[in-house]
């Protein structure tokens, strides 16, 4: 048994880990279900690696994710912190003592569930009692809510990221931070996030939920932590990889540094320019030094990118961007749950199982030591046929990492790519060992091509859970085929047109980083450590003095200096 144990620190990246959750019910729901597609019943995935088996007080047993969610007091919405499964009243209250003075109680108005939620939960509580009191017919006492209405609901009314989560969480799981119902949009620096932390114990309160799912794995693979890092949340996250390096030395963390297209909108004022600037630095700075391989995700405008090519995204609803960042991490975690065969054995289902250390090793622990990889999607993934073959899948990997170099020829890149569910002619599904051969021709026909690349294939596609948004173009057909001529009077389609969808994504070690890593050691130089540098002050509030200024530069520049020798970004200046 290979366990991981998922993080979600932030608000967008708890957007991000709700659809990718949704995903894996989805799946579970699929492999119990006698009149799904049978591609979904033989899937060679491992859903242990993500999930515990657990019992209630009542005996009931349950399934729920490996996770430790974090986020602002107030942002379940409807959900309690103790989720649904367990009944168990609300959580104690905290032991944390930070006030000697008044105390004065602030009471929201619970949040109302939406019609999706509202129908979710009426159904578990006729499933309870059928099963508690042994109906097994006669009339629905609910008022039947249609799935369009549903669908309609969450594109117009998602607030919080448990508005569209399907999943059941363990009441160890989701954690909200005491004491600060902050205003996310003054949220919104490195030292806004570690005053705001400074003096509590929610570091340590974290530490144990995590301890209490990691001391239950026979054997932890990794951490796959995904933080938002737009803001304050990001001296938490580092406060828990310190943690996580000091008890779990020899545990990789693939960490996903993830943002909304908010956070790229251009500050009015520069002051705020450069806050925004320096916080981008030194928060990629500290955090990458906690972590085996990190992997930054989010472009200023998804919807005008490449990558949305056949996808019809809002950038203004963080639902809608945070939908199509989960669908890359679920391809990219596919090898963390494939069941691993011998050096001769194919299976039918699944081919290329990988552990984090060993996908981390593949991008990092090659020539040079480059733990900054691009993530890259295709969604979703044309049809495999015609003589085209490497334009049609490469052409189609387009990048959601931010700020990096295109049509860059580098000898020593390195790739792990994860393509599940392809189709052939029509809405025919290929056997691995045919994508495997085209994927590997598409490469040997490509004009550059890595120095290495690992290939995990599946046949089980995507499923589009109903809560997922209304994202795809009017090309994509019911099985995510692209058609010959868009769907007329339809600009986009949710999951009431589109039930699965063929994906890839891919993690490559590039030069094509470059450009990233220099804007935020050129940020850290110019407005931060240089004679008269406009927020020496500002980064000196925030608890760091110049010789550390100047350490994360040197790391900065070490990194420059591992992709491109010749960079001049590597040499120190003011």
């Amino acid at each position: 048994m290979r366990e991981l144990v998922t993080l979600q620190v932030g608000s967008f990246a708890n957007f991000v880990g709700s659809h990718f959750w949704n995903f894996q019910d989805e799946l579970n729901g699929l492999a119990e279900d006698p009149y799904a597609d049978p591609v979904f019943k033989n899937q060679s995935l491992n859903m242990d690696v993500l999930y515990r088996s657990g019992e209630t007080h009542q005996g009931t047993l349950t399934y729920t994710p490996r996770l430790v969610s974090v986020d602002l007091q107030g942002s379940l919405g409807s959900m309690s912190s103790r989720g649904t499964l367990y009944d168990e009243g609300s959580s104690a209250s905290s032991n944390i003592l930070t006030w000697g003075g008044n105390v004065s109680t602030h009471a929201a108005e619970p949040h109302k569930k939406n019609l999706f939620l509202q129908s979710l939960y009426g159904e578990e509580q006729e499933n309870s009692l059928t099963f508690e009191n042994g109906v097994t017919g006669g009339e629905n006492p609910r008022t039947e809510i249609h799935d369009r209405d549903k669908v309609e609901s969450l594109e117009n009314g998602v607030q919080y990221w448990t508005d569209f989560s399907k999943v059941e969480y363990h009441p160890q799981s989701l954690y909200e931070l005491s004491g600060l119902w902050v205003d996310p949009q003054k949220f919104d620096n490195y030292g806004i996030g570690r005053e705001s932390l400074s003096g509590g114990l929610q570091g340590e309160e974290i530490s144990q939920r995590l301890r209490f799912f990691v001391e239950e794995c026979d054997h932890i693979q990794g951490f796959q932590f995904i933080v938002d890092d737009s803001g304050g949340f990001s001296p938490l996250a580092v406060d828990v990889l310190e943690s996580i390096a000091d008890e779990y030395t020899n545990v990789p963390v693939l960490l996903y540094a993830v943002r909304g297209p908010g956070s790229s909108v251009d500050p009015r004022s520069q002051k705020q320019r450069v806050s925004r600037k320096l916080h981008d630095a030194v928060s990629f700075s500290r955090l990458s030094s906690l972590c085996k391989l990190i992997v930054p995700v989010g472009l200023p405008s998804l919807s005008r990118s490449k990558a949305s090519t056949f996808l019809c995204i809002n950038d203004e609803k963080p639902y809608h961007c945070s939908a199509a960042y989960a669908a890359a991490l679920h391809s990219l975690s596919l090898p963390f749950r494939m069941e691993p065969l011998g050096p001769t054995a194919d299976s039918s289902y699944a081919s290329g199982a990988a552990t984090v250390n060993e996908v981390v090793q593949i991008l990092s622990g090659q020539t040079r030591q480059n733990m900054v990889a691009i993530l890259d999607a295709a969604m979703p993934v044309p049809s495999l046929t015609g003589n085209q073959l490497e334009q049609t899948l490469l052409r189609h990997l387009q990048p959601l990492t931010p700020e990096i170099a295109k049509d860059i020829e580098d000898l020593q890149s390195v790739e792990s790519i994860s393509v599940h569910g392809a189709l052939g002619p029509g809405t025919t599904g290929w056997v691995i060992s045919e994508v495997k051969d085209m994927v590997h021709a598409a490469y040997e026909h490509a004009t550059t091509r890595p120095m290495f690349c690992h290939l995990s294939v599946a046949q089980c596609p995507l499923p589009i859970p109903l809560p997922f948004p209304s994202i795809f173009g009017n090309r994509v057909g019911q099985h995510g085929e692209l058609l010959s001529t868009p769907i007329i009077d339809s600009s986009s389609r949710g999951s009431l047109d589109v039930h699965s969808i063929p994906m890839a994504a891919r993690l490559r070690s590039s030069s094509a980083v470059l450009p990233f890593l220099e804007n935020r050691l050129g940020s850290l130089r110019s407005f931060g450590i240089a004679r008269g540098a406009p927020g020496a002050e500002l980064v000196r509030s925030w608890g760091f003095a110049k010789d550390e200024l100047e350490d994360m530069g040197e790391v900065l520049s070490k990194m420059i200096t591992t992709l491109d020798p010749r960079s001049q970004m590597s040499s120190d200046s003011d």
